[in-house]
């Protein structure tokens, strides 16, 4: 049993430390068996609810305090996160010409609160992971309020769904299950400190399978040439990383807090745009997301690896924070 745990184990290791590379071959795989990736399109939501109860079993309330040690750095962070994503997905849309169901989808992203993996690539990069987690948990449970009212405001007014069936929807798939995994850490902590080693093991399957699944569905569309698709998605996920950091750094945050800001505000939950999206419109309004649940990965972990080698020290005078 003790090898079975420890072989596990490893498969789990093995998992985080080559997310960006599995998410890669999820979406390969989705343009090779598109038939068979595309029946995975319907559990979208079931599998985004399995990664969100992870989440939630990975916190713990004292992972809130830092909203009232520092209120002002944390909506600080949650006003970019919010503004900067929705606005610059509508702006990059825009330039791009993309229109319909594709602008649906790169709104659905920027709406969307901050990436089940940033915390991690915080981490790497050495920059604040109290706040990253803070702002993730925090823009997870601000998610169903804000999520539908951007949407709605930037998408358009004439979109075949209304406020409540996203607000439902987010509930339903996000809210509901990282409460339920927050309880269940706070009753049963003990019990779920042995199987936190393997839950990377389960988020990563279930954003692999979640890109294949949107791949699949769209493989005609990609392979009949999205350059142009791809080009508005990395373009979106680097003015998320550079306007966060920015914005951070105008604010007066610390090194630490800005490699954590540009990060958060850059890696969206793109699992959950994709379960909007094919919910609520077509396969094709997913794509958006499931491009950028390729790409920030790749980013991100490139980002992180560069910061790694540059101790975020503050500057001479500099705060270690700022606000709370």
């Amino acid at each position: 049993m003790a090898a079975q745990r420890g072989r596990l184990r490893r498969v789990a290791d093995f998992a985080g430390r080559w997310f960006a590379v599995l998410v890669v071959l999820g979406g390969v795989a989705g343009l090779v068996i598109p038939e068979q990736a595309a029946a995975a399109a319907d559990y979208i939501p079931l599998l985004l609810g399995v990664i969100m109860f992870g989440m939630g079993l990975t916190l713990r309330v004292a992972d809130f305090a830092l909203v009232l040690r520092r209120p002002w750095t944390v909506l600080l962070g949650l006003a970019a996160q919010f503004l900067i994503m929705p606005l610059a997905a509508w702006a990059i849309s825009w330039v791009f010409g993309l229109s319909g169901l594709l602008l649906v989808g790169m709104v659905l992203v920027g709406a969307a609160p901050g990436g089940t993996a940033s915390n991690v690539i915080v981490y790497l990069a050495k920059g604040d992971v109290a706040l990253s987690v803070t702002m993730t948990s925090v823009a997870t449970l601000l998610a169903p309020l804000l999520t539908p009212l951007l949407v709605l405001w930037l998408a358009g007014s004439d979109l075949p769904v209304g406020f409540w069936a996203l607000f439902e929807s987010i509930v339903q798939i996000v809210l509901v299950p990282v409460v339920a995994g927050l309880v269940v850490r706070a009753l049963a902590a003990r019990y779920v400190e042995r199987v936190l080693p393997y839950l990377p093991l389960v988020s990563v399957t279930g954003i692999v399978v979640v890109v294949a699944a949107v791949v699949g569905a769209n493989a005609d569309v990609v392979t009949a040439g999205s350059a142009l698709l791809v080009a508005a998605v990395v373009a979106h996920n680097a003015v998320g990383l550079v306007l966060g950091y920015l914005a951070a750094t105008l604010t007066g945050l610390d090194e630490s807090a800005r490699r954590a800001v540009s990060i958060e505000v850059g890696m969206q939950n793109s699992g959950l745009s994709a379960s909007l999206a094919t919910t609520h419109f077509a396969p094709l309004a997913a794509l958006p997301a499931a491009l950028f649940s390729v790409w920030h990965n790749v980013s991100g972990s490139a980002l992180a690896t560069y910061w790694a080698r540059k101790p975020a020290r503050p500057r001479p005078g500099e705060r270690a924070t700022t606000g709370g």
